[in-house]
């Protein structure tokens, strides 16, 4: 090479520079690649085996779901991937509880910024504001009304802290001044039981769990928690048209790599994860957990986090939240 003219081997070495992230895409994947998600059963888990089942036909190697599950699930799975090889064949597939996590636990071993690529914002769910039909209200102005003429009196039901359910209802009271009281649950089944059985008042609950109580009666819903109305709920409101402006709170789900990994194998990812998420039966499939698929770009999904963190990390400092189920 060193007897080759400089103007052939400029040409040599931009023609290296440029062809390379193709064929490292290529060349991706060598191996079994394996998506780390939270324990089995939930939005993640569901989320997760949906994109593995289609990757695993696409990229050519099968693709594995990693649950990790318990308390600690979210720093173990974290934990896993910010220490994997930035080779694309561990990836992450989690919600908000991922990306909030150094707000909720002041030790947090890992920064989901730094330590983390996006590739995708998978789906978006909402949650839905039911109410115990005994409550006398039937719009979130009415309940709002009701709230501040009995502060402390009225109970909302959560499950884990830091949950988007838990959040919805932290995000609800700051953004009108309401004092409702959190009664946290273990579980959404007993949280669910206690509120048809009326001794919890209100929740915001995923819409799946709640849309059967509501049809029969059971449970009255007031709005959704979204931005925008959902397809699933037309006749619902969004919280925001219903009165209070701004608010915006919905389960989101996204995939991740390891920091450092190259470009050329996150957009790869990013297309092939995309096109398993918009396949006509991955839609369905999807639709019945009450989800609307998303597939943004990664740089989307960057945006996307950094807005919610901002958000949200207020709501969690000023209701004094931690991790440890405070």
């Amino acid at each position: 090479m060193q007897n080759l003219p400089l103007a052939k081997l400029a040409v040599l070495i931009t023609a290296c520079i440029f062809h390379a992230p193709p064929a490292l895409a290529q060349a991706y994947p060598a191996k079994p690649v394996r998506i780390v998600t939270s324990g089995v059963g939930g939005s993640n888990d569901a989320v997760a085996r949906v994109i593995a089942l289609g990757l695993t036909g696409s990229l050519g190697q099968s693709v594995m779901v990693d649950n990790r599950g318990g308390p600690s699930g979210t720093v173990v799975a974290g934990q896993i991937v910010a220490t994997a090889p930035p080779d694309g064949h561990t990836l992450l597939s989690f919600a908000s509880s991922f990306w909030l996590l150094p707000y909720l636990q002041a030790d947090a071993p890992f920064d989901p910024i730094r330590d983390f690529s996006p590739i995708t914002l998978a789906i978006t769910a909402p949650s839905i504001l039911v109410v115990h039909p005994s409550l006398p209200v039937h719009s979130v102005r009415q309940l709002v009304a009701l709230a501040k003429s009995q502060p402390g009196k009225l109970n909302y039901a959560s499950t884990a802290t830091g949950s988007p359910n838990h959040l919805s209802a932290e995000l609800f009271k700051s953004m009108t001044g309401v004092n409702i009281v959190r009664v946290p649950y273990k579980g959404a089944s007993q949280s669910l039981n206690d509120l048809i059985n009326g001794r919890i008042e209100l929740a915001f609950p995923s819409a799946t769990t709640v849309a059967p109580h509501m049809s029969t009666g059971r449970l009255r819903g007031l709005a959704v928690t979204s931005a925008q109305p959902s397809v699933y709920f037309p006749k619902l409101p969004t919280i925001a048209a219903a009165g209070i402006p701004g608010y915006d709170s919905v389960l989101m789900i996204g995939m991740f790599a390891p920091a450092q990994t190259p470009g050329a194998i996150i957009n790869r990812l990013n297309s092939e994860t995309v096109k398993v998420l918009h396949r006509p039966e991955v839609k369905e499939r999807l639709a019945t957990l009450g989800v609307e698929v998303a597939g943004s770009s990664p740089q989307a999904f960057a945006v996307a986090i950094k807005a919610e963190m901002a958000r949200m990390s207020k709501v969690i400092r000023e209701a004094g939240i931690r991790g440890d189920g405070t």
